[in-house]
């Protein structure tokens, strides 16, 4: 039990009570509630919402919600991305290989399920034109929490557990695309993305080649010391910075902007896996990087919380079920019928040990939405009613854990300790 206590403080705890206070702060004073979160801390300043005042000028307004979700959520997608990163660049990364394949055709089921039953259910109530534009709110799986959750239903040992994992690495890089795709921020202005790419391009050239190569040819690693020791992670700083802003300008989403410099960071060859304990003895540089900023997300996931759970109870409505819906039924159905067919009919067949009860299971636990569908939410309405009770959806996806655990009992998973 302390185990379990101790990933949920490392990695979810702030984020819940950030959510719970701004639940509660919103439905005993949603005035001092809404004031805070959209309290205006800048105006005509180069970041920010773009705003049209009643003369017809533009500016733009930094809000403390903009700040959090905009600006310091790029954090966190950051630590997502290198997750990602590293499950597909390197050579043993997990999600490489035959054996990521059983994952990522469930994973693609994980995702069309939740879209498709919430696209069905909104025709169904008659209200596709107003809702339909949420349908990838449903598609996204917690990773900390189904994590959590996993361990909780599986036993660390369960190979169903590190099946859950790849499917929820997956399932963010899907979302990853979806938010840059489907969800502009605005007129879209793909030229910005240039300033994105060259910063990438700039910085490891500049701070990560080109030391190697000098050193190759003088035969030590003085200036590849240099960069590691002196340098440190601040070019990269800048090229973040620089990126986000072109994807800011670009009309795609800010908080995905530090993506594009994550492979040009140096890395480890070494993929441990996500929350792994391994990975903080790495030294390179995009280890360091990752568990230095785990404490600053650790608080932007707070804030998070605080500035987009705040739904007054009145708020639930038709999207709050579809939602709802989308993921406690097309989740552990996509799943099951996807994983499935790579399994039996591609042959591709489930990990050791692994049966298909505990696939269904696993869609069940994958099913617990909250961080990354909260975020879609608030990105794919406009504030109000809609997205409010879309929200609600989001945060009522935590009836998830109690169906998997459930689930896992009446089908008789075996739970197995870790070693």
């Amino acid at each position: 039990m302390y185990r379990v206590w101790r990933i949920m403080g490392e990695y979810s705890l702030l984020l819940v009570i950030g959510a719970v206070l701004g639940l509660a702060w919103a439905n005993l004073d949603p005035h001092a509630y809404h004031a805070f979160v959209d309290l205006a801390l800048f105006h005509g300043g180069p970041v920010g919402t773009l705003e049209v005042a009643a003369d017809g000028t533009t500016q733009r307004v930094l809000t403390l919600h903009y700040l959090v979700n905009d600006v310091l959520m790029a954090l966190f997608f950051a630590i997502a991305g290198k997750e990602v990163w590293e499950a597909v660049a390197l050579k043993e990364g997990a999600l490489r290989g035959r054996k990521a394949l059983t994952p990522l055709i469930a994973t693609a089921g994980g995702m069309i399920g939740p879209a498709a039953v919430y696209l069905l259910g909104a025709l169904v109530i008659g209200q596709f034109a107003e809702l339909a534009h949420g349908w990838a709110i449903p598609t996204a799986t917690d990773i900390a929490f189904s994590y959590l959750v996993g361990r909780i239903v599986f036993g660390a040992g369960h190979p169903a557990v590190m099946f859950l994992l790849l499917l929820a690495i997956a399932d963010d890089a899907g979302g990853l695309v979806i938010l840059a795709i489907f969800y502009p921020q605005g007129a879209l202005a793909p030229a910005w993305l240039l300033l994105s790419l060259a910063a990438a391009a700039g910085v490891y050239l500049l701070a990560n080649r080109l030391p190697r190569i000098i050193d190759a040819r003088g035969g030590d690693a003085r200036w590849c010391t240099f960069a590691y020791r002196r340098l440190s992670f601040w070019p990269y700083a800048v090229a973040g910075a620089l990126s986000w802003y072109g994807f800011q300008r670009a009309g795609i989403h800010p908080a995905l902007g530090l993506l594009p410099i994550i492979p040009a960071i140096p890395h480890s060859d070494i993929e441990f896996g996500l929350f792994a304990a391994e990975e903080e003895r790495l030294p390179d540089l995009l280890n360091r990087m990752e568990h230095g900023l785990k404490p600053p997300v650790e608080v932007v996931l707070f804030l998070f919380g605080l500035a987009n759970a705040g739904v007054e109870f009145s708020a639930i409505g038709a999207a709050t079920w579809l939602v709802m819906t989308g993921l406690l039924v097309g989740k552990p159905l996509g799943i099951s019928l996807f994983g499935t067919f790579a399994a039996r009919t591609l042959g591709l067949g489930l990990p050791p040990g692994m049966n298909q009860r505990d696939l269904f299971v696993v869609g069940c636990v994958a099913a617990i939405g909250f961080t990354v569908a909260l975020f879609v939410a608030g990105v794919a309405f406009e504030p109000g009613p809609v997205q409010d009770a879309a929200k609600m959806g989001a945060l009522l996806s935590f009836a998830a854990s109690a169906v998997a655990i459930v689930a896992g009992i009446v089908l008789g998973v075996e739970k197995r300790p870790a070693g």
